[in-house]
């Protein structure tokens, strides 16, 4: 794991940083050398718990066909009926329509930056820990932040999505 510099990122990791840099963010974007596209490998690469990986899920909502984005602990499974109910019914979203609405690759779907603004949901169990890590745009790049400061970013609404047994 290393931190890079913003010419040795990958494009779309290159953005995320600018904008990060824009938010005034203090952390780096981190490449890890294996990928982060599932958050067991993520936590394994950066010595983390699996929960404290913030995963971000795409779904299309059905009535619109509008982008629904959640941000959840990389622990749980997101419940689509929690999610829908506040959100209205979902539909799965292909890769396609995940790189045409965020911008970003299945893998390395940022939490910010979204090509079209996402409607948001975040998970209320990632703020049992005091650090996180999220996707920076690339299955290799990953930042870290506070749950507050993802609540900041974002602007999403904290909610129950876990499916819980």
């Amino acid at each position: 794991m290393s931190s890079a510099t913003l010419a040795e990122l990958p494009e779309s990791a290159q953005r995320v940083a600018r904008l990060l840099q824009q938010l005034g963010h203090d952390k780096p974007v981190v490449v890890l050398p294996q990928t982060g596209k599932t958050s067991a490998e993520a936590a394994a690469g950066l010595g983390c718990e699996v929960a404290q990986i913030a995963k971000s899920i795409i779904f299309r909502r059905a009535s619109d066909d509008a982008p629904v984005l959640v941000i959840a602990s990389g622990i749980n499974r997101v419940d689509e009926a929690k999610v829908a109910d506040q959100v209205g019914a979902l539909a799965k979203a292909d890769a396609k329509f995940v790189r045409e609405m965020t911008g970003y690759a299945i893998g390395g779907v940022c939490p910010i930056g979204h090509a079209v603004k996402p409607v948001m949901l975040l998970d209320q169990d990632l703020f049992q820990y005091d650090s996180l890590w999220a996707a920076a745009g690339h299955p290799h790049a990953v930042f870290n932040l506070t749950p507050q400061q993802l609540a900041a970013m974002t602007g999403a609404p904290v909610a129950d999505v876990a499916l819980r047994a």
